[in-house]
Parts: C-alpha cells; sequence; structure tokens
C-alpha cells in the first residue's frame, strides 16, 4: 500500500502546486488566457462546479457537497477494492494511488474554493477545443485506464492458470 500512498500524495501535491502556480502565481484568474504554445497549449481560467465538462453543474452549495461526497465514496470504494483485490499488485496500486491523488485534489478545491479550478487547455489541427481541465483530471485518467488495463491483465493471467 506504501505504493498508492505515495503516487495519492505526489498527484495531490503536483496538482495543488499547479493550480497555485498557474491561478494565482501567474495571476490567470484575472488575465483569464496565458498562451504558452498555441494552439497546443494556452491557460485559461476556468471554474467547473459539476464533473467533466461540466456535466451535473450547478450553482448550489448543496450540489457541492454532493459532489464531494460522491468524490469520497469514489476513493473509498476504490480504496477497499484494490485492498481486496490487488493488494501486492504495484502497478494497480500506482494507478489507484493516482487516481485518488486526483479525486482529492479536486475535493481540495470544491473545499477551498467551492468549484474546481481548471486551466489547461489543448486544441490541434485547426480545431479549437472549447474545454479546459486540469492536472488532478490528469491524473484521475490515467490512474482509471492503468486500473483497467493491469486489472484486465490480471484477469487474464488468472483464467490462462
Amino acid at each position: 500500500m506504501r505504493a498508492l500512498t505515495l503516487a495519492a500524495v505526489a498527484a495531490l501535491i503536483l496538482d495543488q502546486a499547479t493550480k497555485y502556480a498557474v491561478v494565482h502565481a501567474m495571476r490567470l484568474a484575472t488575465r483569464h488566457q496565458i498562451d504558452v504554445f498555441p494552439p497546443l497549449l494556452s491557460f485559461r481560467y476556468g471554474e467547473n462546479r459539476g464533473i467533466n465538462f461540466g456535466l451535473f453543474e450547478g450553482e448550489t452549495d448543496t450540489m457541492r457537497w454532493v459532489l464531494i461526497g460522491f468524490s469520497l465514496a469514489v476513493v473509498a470504494a476504490v480504496l477497499v477494492w484494490v485492498r481486496r483485490a490487488h493488494p501486492n499488485d504495484t502497478p494497480v496500486l500506482i494507478g489507484a494511488g493516482l487516481l485518488i491523488g486526483g479525486a482529492l485534489g479536486n475535493v481540495v478545491d470544491r473545499l477551498a474554493y467551492g468549484h474546481v479550478l481548471d486551466f489547461l487547455n489543448m486544441s490541434c489541427c485547426g480545431i479549437a477545443n472549447p474545454f479546459v481541465f486540469n492536472v488532478a483530471d490528469i491524473f484521475i485518467f490515467l490512474g482509471a485506464a492503468v486500473l483497467i488495463l493491469f486489472d484486465s491483465r490480471a484477469g487474464k493471467r488468472k483464467k490462462g492458470a
């Protein structure tokens, strides 16, 4: 479980550090956009009050607490599943840690600001992407992908044995 803890802490710290650096230190909240490597990478200020792509977006404090509760339930479910199914599988533990650290990074935002701070925007090839995301979202996606990949490999190994 040490790999899970280290991955979760690293993801949480990297997420919060990048948000602080870009949104506060670089004053993205007042500048609204900083072109880093246009059009591939721009920083654009965003406040996400929902989940991915603004789904279930709500201005109410109730929705904020529902989303915090949902995130914490996902964290608890992943922890229980990993402890039962993969207690010694390092890649799965790291994937779970990344997912958990990312989810907790967004929980910290909701507690501190009432919404999730988003700032990354990537566009390419003449297609302007209107969505913004953050480093926590990357860790959540990457962690989930690792869990799917390595859990399916474990299932195939068990069937072959």
